[in-house]
């Protein structure tokens, strides 16, 4: 549902009031569909994975070509509008739902007001942990419909962070960096921290950046998993930064 309402806030109108009269099956159909386009925005996806006939049914409902490369390079932006959607519309909706399917939810107490659900990895791992509060009994829908809970699509910093890898004995400064990305993508960072060296003394060999739109990502990767930029002769490497609970910051 949330890849759905995601499709149609960016130009596909129409698509669940039509669903609204197709057949189970072909709600169904539809659904392993969509299934496939979310498991394979996944940034680890090769992208060769990517093709563009495989979502013929979604093409017919839409009355336009749609297939998983559309969002072969804007796949974080996609992420980031889905998660926002999953979190603010469609868990709240079917919090009764996730209530009764997941393991931990069961054994929670009654409260008033009802505790937040934590859901690590849902739907899947790609959309990191999702914090769904529920409505308190009683609670009717906002004014402004379902979107009266989310229209603007909202980012964490993890969100838009890169993880920058340098070659080891060629420096490059934080200064550098930020000369790095402005002159290709403008005003777009908005933060540069150096991993500080193992050694004192020594290059930092790794950086983390924060950038101001999920956008800018999808620039600087396009359809690749790993972007290989120069600045000064120096090589700078550069991916989706992803926050590891037990390794550290990678």
């Amino acid at each position: 549902m949330a890849f759905w309402l995601w499709l149609e806030d960016i130009d596909f109108p129409s698509i669940t009031q039509r669903m609204g009269n197709f057949p189970p099956a072909m709600v169904n159909n539809l659904a392993r569909e969509a299934a496939r386009c979310l498991r394979i925005l996944d940034p680890r996806t090769r992208p060769e994975a990517y093709r563009d006939d495989d979502m013929p049914l979604s093409s017919r409902v839409i009355e336009r070509p749609i297939s998983t490369i559309h969002f072969q390079t804007t796949k974080f932006s996609a992420i980031t509008g889905i998660k926002t959607i999953l979190t603010k519309v469609v868990a709240i909706v079917f919090v009764d739902i996730l209530e009764q399917v997941l393991p931990s939810s069961g054994r929670r107490r009654p409260a008033n007001p009802p505790p937040p659900l934590q859901i690590p990895g849902f739907p899947h791992p790609v959309f990191g942990r999702v914090e769904v509060v529920p409505i308190p009994p009683g609670s009717s829908v906002p004014d402004g419909g379902l979107w009266g809970w989310a229209r603007s699509y909202e980012t964490t910093v993890d969100d838009r962070t890169m993880f920058l890898t340098f070659s080891r004995g060629y420096w490059v400064s934080e200064e550098e960096v930020w000369e790095l990305f402005t002159s290709l993508f403008g005003d777009s960072v908005e933060a540069v921290k150096m991993v500080p060296p193992a050694v004192e003394d020594e290059q930092s060999l790794y950086a983390r950046m924060v950038v101001r739109s999920v956008k800018t990502i999808d620039k600087i990767l396009g359809k690749n998993i790993i972007a290989k930029l120069r600045i000064n002769g120096k090589h700078v490497w550069a991916r989706k930064y992803e926050r590891r609970e037990r390794d550290g910051d990678r």
